[in-house]
Formats: structure tokens, sequence, C-alpha cells
């Protein structure tokens, strides 16, 4: 096993390049099974959560090359099994995109129910009834979502609440339904529209993404194409309130400044200066850092994965700051290891107020899920002392080279091999 190891007290300053979005590699490589055909994916993040995706397609007899580092060629014609067993889903939440995708392809699946973080009720009622309302019967039997239709047809699906996974397992489902699908109160992340796009690269009709009703008209038959999946808004947001905390100075390379506008909008609050070029922002911050009051919001707001990075500049702040989680009821677990490094934090339910200290001290904590162990990183980064994080198995799902990274912009961070035969994490 491995754990990070950080000694904190150096400012961040450099250039840092943002890999490509894991929301959206996770969501695009099950949609090739929709096409039949071969896919070409450039800007594929090297992330754990893509390599297993990539797995499960080969297990399913996709033919997957890797051309580079960041560019892989599907072909999914040679295909033959709608069929996803818990083996290979028990470390992906994004798995249940499958279904959508097999559902697409051959009126029918039959999937585990997925793993990955553990921050709250996953509830997949919302995926369930958009796929009812298309024509299928699903429903849940020995832990496995088995989904089946004579034919898909297209519907009205509103979404009882903004749901990201419904909205995109209901587009994989409905291009190729008969008719026209519209979902409404549709999910608006970057991502969605990064799957709209990719979809009719293959020949879709999707319509609306970015905004709150989608409209898909149904075709026959789809073909592959060549990709270029958006930078990672979060992974972006990462370095960016890193270099913020640190009182640092970096360029963030290779981004989308409409996507930070949220995360960019909070940091300057906070007092630090975000200035925006056409595919970059730098981020550099030389004063005192100032409370702010935070919500988590679906898109536009205040992403709720930017939460737990962004709460650690809450930690040392002048002042008392208020958080509000509204996305999951259960993603404020981290602030135990906060405390434990000197935060001052109350939480009550989705609340959390914390009182600015003037430091953090280096202490042994853990990753309780991928953005909580970004958030114990930047904290071990601010701190005084030596941070060593366990469960790091989380943080390798979605940062790509993170410890390279981090180490170019002048942290002194490493990984260190460790034995722990009491407390094996649990699966990411």
């Amino acid at each position: 096993m491995e754990k990070l190891v950080i000694h904190g007290g150096n400012r961040l300053t450099g250039e840092v390049e943002i890999s490509g979005a894991k929301n959206a590699a996770v969501a695009i490589i099950p949609a090739t099974l929709l096409a039949q055909d071969v896919c070409r994916i450039e800007n594929i993040p090297n992330i754990s959560d893509v390599v297993t995706m990539v797995r499960i397609l080969s297990n399913m007899g996709a033919v997957v090359r890797y051309l580079n580092k960041h560019t892989i060629e599907i072909d999914t014609r040679p295909v033959n099994s709608y069929i996803v067993p818990h083996e290979m889903t028990k470390k992906l939440r994004a798995s249940y995109y499958l279904i959508g995708a097999l559902l697409g392809r051959y009126n029918r699946a039959k999937v585990s129910l997925p793993g990955g973080c553990n921050f709250g009720v996953r509830p997949i009622d919302l995926h369930i009834k958009g796929f009812e309302l298309l024509g299928a019967t699903a429903n849940v039997e020995n832990a496995m979502i088995v989904a089946s239709a004579d034919h898909l047809t297209g519907a009205s699906v509103y979404m009882d609440k903004v749901s990201v996974g419904a909205t995109i397992n209901v587009m994989l489902a409905a291009v190729k339904a008969r008719g026209l699908t519209i979902i409404e109160n549709a999910a608006k992340e970057p991502h969605i529209v990064d799957l709209a796009n990719f979809l009719n690269a293959m020949g879709a009709d999707v319509r609306g993404a970015g905004t709150d009703v989608i409209k898909i008209r149904g075709v026959t038959h789809l073909h592959g194409c060549e990709y270029s999946i958006i930078p990672d808004q979060i992974e972006a947001g990462t370095y960016m309130v890193a270099a913020a905390a640190t009182k640092g100075d970096v360029l963030v390379k290779n981004v989308i400044p409409k996507h930070l506008e949220s995360i960019s909008a909070k940091l300057v609050e906070c007092g630090a200066q975000v200035i925006e070029y056409d595919d970059a922002v730098r981020v550099r911050c030389d004063g005192p850092l100032k409370r702010c009051n935070l919500k988590t919001m679906p898109h536009p707001g205040f992403p709720t994965d930017m939460q737990p990075q962004m709460s650690v500049i809450l930690a040392i702040a002048n002042g008392t700051s208020l958080v509000s989680e509204g996305v999951w009821d259960n993603r404020f677990r981290y602030v135990d290891q906060l405390i434990r490094m000197g935060a001052n934090v109350q939480v009550d339910g989705t609340i959390a107020v914390f009182q600015g200290v003037e430091e953090l001290t280096g202490a042994p904590v853990r990753a309780d899920d991928l953005r909580a162990g970004a958030a114990m990183i930047i904290a071990g980064l601010v701190a005084r002392g030596t941070t060593e994080i366990e469960d790091i198995i989380y943080i390798d799902r979605g940062y790509e080279d993170y410890v390279e990274k981090l180490r170019d912009l002048g942290a002194d961070i490493y990984r260190k091999e460790f034995r722990d035969d009491h407390n094996q994490p649990a699966a990411g």
C-alpha cells in the first residue's frame, strides 16, 4: 500500500497542465458501445477510473488500443454481452452509465450496482424512471440493475431533481430510441455538453445540452468518430485553490475559463487574484485570506466536487465562514480529518461553520473519498510540519500525475510504501 507524505509550507509557483475531464471520459467511453464501430478519443485522463472503465469494455469484448498516453481507440463491434458483473463495477461509481448504453444498443442491460466514493445515498430511482418512460422495464434484482424493452420509444422525461447521472443515462438510452425524447429539468454540467457533442459526432441528434431542456431525436444508426475530451473543471479548480491557499502564483493551463467562473468568483471573494486568458487562468495570492459563505448547487452554481478543497481555505481564512452542501447529504466526513490538523469546524447536517485558525498542523489523516483526498493534500501543503495521507486509492481515481504536477510547482510531496494489515481501505 501507498500513502502520501507532505512537508508543508511551500508556496506553489509555476505552470500546471490540466488533463481531460474525468466526468466526461467515464460517460463517453460507455457511449462508444452505441456506435458498433471504431471511435478514437483524445485527451483521455490517465486515471484509475478510466482504466477501470476501459477494462470493463475490454472484458465485454471490445478491442481497445492505446495510441499514446492520452489517446485510445475503441472498437465495440466484437462486444456480444449486455451483462456487467459486480467484480467489474465495485470500484467505479460511473459504471451505471453502462445501463443506458447497453439498453440503447441491445434493448436490455444487466449491470451490477455501482461502487466508488461513499458520501451519501446514490439513488437510481431517477435513472429507472427515465428508462421506464422510454418503454423499458427496470428494477433491482440481487444487487443487479436489470432493464429490458421490446424497443425504446421517445418520451417526455421530467427529472424530479437535477441529476447528472440520470440525465446522462437517459441521453444514452434515448439516442437510438424511436421518435423524440425531451428531458426537462436536465443537468447542465460541462460534461453533459461534452457527451452530447460526442454523441452528435457519432451521428446522434441531441440538442439543448447545457440548458435544462435536452431534445433527442432518435436515429437508427451511429458510426465511429474522432473526439477530444474537454479539460477537467474540477482538477483545474483544485490547483486554483491550492495556489491561493499556499499564497502562491500558478498559471493553470488547458482550461475553459467559463467552466471555472463560480470557483474563480469565490477565490476572488477570499482575497486571491484570478486572471483569465483564452485557455488558462492565473491564480495568485499575497495578502490575507478572507472568509466567505459557500453553497454548492448544480451547474452553473458552485460545484459540490470543489466544496472540500475550498473548505481548506475557509479553515485558515480570517473570520467565520458558512458552507451549505446542496447536493450530497454526507459530504462533510472529511471535516474530522481537518480537525485533526487543528481546524475549528462545527457540522450540523448539511451545514458546516468554519472559524478560521492561524495555521494547520501536519498530522496522519486519510482520504475519505476522491475530493476529500484532494482537500487533505491542500491542507498538507499549507500545514506546518509533516502530513501523511492514507487511502490514496481514492485520489488516484480522479487526478492524473498529481504528485509530479505538485512537485513541479514546488510542493514537497512524495509517495511512500507502507504495510497496514489491520486497516485495509475500502475499494475506490
